[in-house]
């Protein structure tokens, strides 16, 4: 890395607010000062080739010729836990905000690849040699979209987003990457919801209407009360995986509905003589979807067995996480909807791009993970196209936290397992 080139003129942030954290992916356990002595830090402020402004830190030691970036559609990064482990392997690292960062409400993820583009030509502007991609959870499905678009020439890229915006990703400028890092990867946020949206909704705009025979929580259908596990018979989780193919292809109806209308009062209004057609041209519906954590793998751990404990991503209350005002999806525009949570219609799914990774690969399984069930660790693995691959399991939660009191923290050896990877194939200094 050329430390001269460190200086260039971008926008420095004086400070980033600690209400911005999340709490999850962040460990916050360590701050910037608990990075390895030496350690540099360069917050920026950087505009996309669409005219967006996004964040990003740069922490270095030496003259680290890589560089591992860490990013996630619409969570912040800045303190990542695996940040401190990417620096001891002798690689500087780069933590990356998008547009959409605690809000999901417009994401669109053909248009989170100018974020991730920005951040990787600013960082082949700062002289690194190769470049990395760190993608955990949803950062994966994300990252490994760009990696299939920037592979291929302008005129074969998405013209499109799913919802008929012009992507104009042909004109995009995307360096190609050296290697990849899934950690806890889920396989993209629409097949992920796929699998916990409640399908015993019957009216999208009664938020506690039930079909009692498709209803996870019912006894009849084999619920039990918590701390104990379910037990769902076969035939009914055959027809709850129909189910929710089915209520998304309802939404994905809606939401198309909805933008087919819109598009209709502009074309209609282009006159200017109808301000009711103006005004409707101009409006942006959002769609509320409730009841979107309902996996039955979580109430029934028998199903995909692991040692994941009882509860989902939101917490161990089936009702309060399922019925509750927070969780995955649950206000979005018809075009987040279809680019970011549909499982039918989001080009963001790692089926689709991981076999585009040719480049060497890690993934990284936390054997508690309540998002990624273990058959769904090891088809995301098997679909990744590089033959230079490897699959190691970590005992941990989503997180990384530890799974029984006074146990080492599974991220502590995940970081372990990622810096010894990093300084096999690519640490080394300028």
């Amino acid at each position: 890395m050329d430390t001269a080139a460190m200086s260039s003129s971008v926008a420095t942030l004086t400070q980033i607010s600690s209400a911005a954290v999340t709490a999850g992916f962040l460990n916050t356990d360590w701050s910037p000062r608990d990075v390895p002595n030496g350690t540099v830090t360069r917050n920026v402020v950087l505009r996309t080739a669409d005219s967006a402004a996004v964040i990003g830190s740069l922490y270095w030691r030496g003259k680290p010729e890589t560089v591992v970036c860490v990013m996630h559609p619409r969570e912040f990064m800045a303190c990542h836990y695996l940040i401190p482990d990417i620096v001891e392997s002798g690689c500087a690292a780069w933590s990356q905000g998008s547009r959409s960062v605690g809000n999901d409400l417009r994401l669109e993820h053909e248009v989170a690849l100018f974020d991730v583009a920005a951040g990787l030509n600013f960082l082949r502007g700062q002289g690194f040699k190769k470049i990395v991609l760190l993608g955990n959870s949803g950062g994966a499905s994300l990252y490994a979209l760009y990696v299939q678009q920037s592979a291929l020439e302008g005129p074969r890229r998405l013209a499109r987003t799913p919802g008929g915006r012009p992507t104009k990703l042909d004109a995009l400028e995307m360096p190609e990457i050296d290697g990849f890092i899934f950690v806890a990867p889920h396989p993209g946020q629409g097949l992920l919801l796929m699998g916990c949206i409640d399908p015993s909704v019957t009216d999208e705009r009664d938020p506690l209407s039930v079909d009692s025979s498709l209803d996870v929580l019912d006894p009849k259908n084999g619920f039990a009360e918590p701390p104990g596990s379910s037990k769902y018979q076969p035939e009914f989780l055959e027809r709850y995986r129909a189910a929710q193919s089915a209520r998304v292809a309802r939404l994905d109806a809606i939401a198309k509905d909805l933008i087919a209308a819109r598009m209709d009062a502009r074309k209609r209004s282009k006159d200017g003589s109808d301000e009711h057609l103006r005004r409707a041209g101009a409006h942006t519906p959002i769609m509320t979807v409730w009841r979107t954590d309902a996996d039955p793998r979580c109430f029934d751990l028998s199903i995909d067995p692991s040692e994941r404990a009882y509860g989902t991503l939101w917490g161990k209350d089936p009702r309060a996480s399922n019925y509750g005002a927070v969780g995955f999806a649950r206000n979005c525009t018809p075009e987040a909807w279809l680019s970011t949570w549909s499982g039918l219609s989001s080009n963001a799914a790692l089926v689709k791009t991981a076999p585009s990774i040719q480049q060497p690969a890690l993934l990284v399984e936390y054997t508690g993970d309540v998002s990624t069930f273990p058959s769904v660790a090891k088809d995301i693995f098997a679909s990744i196209g590089s033959s230079q691959k490897s699959h190691i399991r970590v005992r941990g939660d989503h997180h990384g936290r530890a799974l029984a009191k006074g146990e080492e923290l599974g991220r502590n050896i995940a970081g372990a397992k990622v810096r010894d990877w990093l300084r096999e194939r690519f640490a080394g200094t300028a």
